[in-house]
């Protein structure tokens, strides 16, 4: 039987746009493996990550709406899944490595605080002003999973998760891809979450701009991605239409506005802050009380630095349940 590996590399060789990053060419991992004969590098990374504690954590880690009673509210885990998607079929489209697309999509968000980015506003304020989600992603995947051995994911894919977002851009044309894909993604379903919990209408979105991006939630979703797919088709770089470009940087400006600072759907933001400012404040002082890893890491690296990895890691719920059962005196039951 054909090595499947080698299918599938020489197949990407055969299939792939000239602007392509070829699994082959990878920088390979920090610790050098062994490769499988079943699924190539990024594949494996893909795997790695989906099978990682961290990113069944995102289940139960807020997008916007703070640890949600409401099924239907996105998580970090259904944005992460959204964002995937997406990535792969601009991906797709243009002849580039899904798999490598998949596989940065899938963990962009690994260190992503609870509580969302008032958690992060926490980290900021009790560990380092310079934390960051997407620093805390590749540590995660570097240090933290499996019992503090890492992922051991490849150089493009750790590229990819950490240049996400911001003013970093990716070395490789898949992992800016996934820039532009978590920003399509969050844009349209906190409108659709927003629309959901009655703080906007889409009579509330000014008129010229969903007679450009559309009205419906698919509808704006297929412009933006195929204003992307027409900007860098055969093309070394990433881009977007301008004018798609335009409105989508004026309705992502809206979504502050109206959404993000909303008083309503931040209305526990203060609250969930202070709560994860206390948990580390009291971890830092008894750090003997954390997990074994984050005790274990004490030996190498400061104490601040083990506690934000445990209070960066943990969900709402568990943040929750942590500080009720460390701040919240129990009621005496009797016998």
């Amino acid at each position: 039987m054909a090595n499947i590996c080698d299918v599938f590399l020489e197949r990407e060789r055969q299939t792939l746009s000239p602007y392509a990053f070829l699994t082959a060419d990878t920088r390979g991992r920090e610790h050098p493996q062994a490769p499988c004969e079943n699924r190539t590098e990024f594949q494996r990374d893909r795997d790695r990550i989906i099978h990682s504690s961290a990113f069944r954590r995102l289940m139960h880690k807020t997008q916007v709406f703070l640890a949600p009673a409401e099924d239907h509210y996105r998580t970090r885990l259904t944005h992460t899944l959204e964002v995937t998607q997406i990535a792969r079929g601009i991906a797709r489209a243009l002849r580039l490595n899904e798999d490598l697309a998949e596989a940065a999509a899938l963990g962009h968000d690994l260190g992503h605080t609870p509580f969302g980015h008032a958690g992060e506003e926490a980290m900021q304020e009790c560990f380092d002003p310079e934390f960051r989600h997407y620093y805390q992603s590749l540590r995660v995947v570097e240090k933290l999973e499996k019992g503090g051995k890492g992922l051991n994911l490849t150089w493009e894919v750790r590229d990819g998760i950490v240049n996400h977002t911001g003013k970093h851009m990716a070395s490789t044309l898949e992992g800016v891809i996934v820039k532009f894909a978590d920003r399509i993604a969050y844009i349209n379903h906190d409108i659709d979450d927003a629309c959901r919990a009655g703080i906007l209408t889409l009579g509330d979105i000014p008129y010229e701009l969903l007679n450009v991006l559309g009205r419906g939630h698919s509808e704006r979703i297929n412009t933006m991605v195929t204003a992307v797919i027409e900007a860098s088709d055969g093309k070394p770089e990433i881009t977007m239409t301008p004018e798609i470009a335009e409105a989508t940087e004026q309705l992502r400006q809206f979504l502050f506005e109206r959404v993000y600072r909303n008083p309503i759907a931040k209305a526990e933001e203060k609250k969930s802050k202070e709560l994860l400012i206390r948990l580390f404040e009291y971890f830092r002082k008894n750090p003997g009380r954390m997990p074994d890893l984050y005790v274990k890491n004490l030996d190498e690296e400061p104490v601040e630095r083990c506690v934000c990895d445990y209070v960066s890691g943990m969900t709402d719920r568990y943040a929750i349940d942590m500080y009720r059962a460390l701040f919240i005196p129990r009621v005496w039951g009797g016998k």
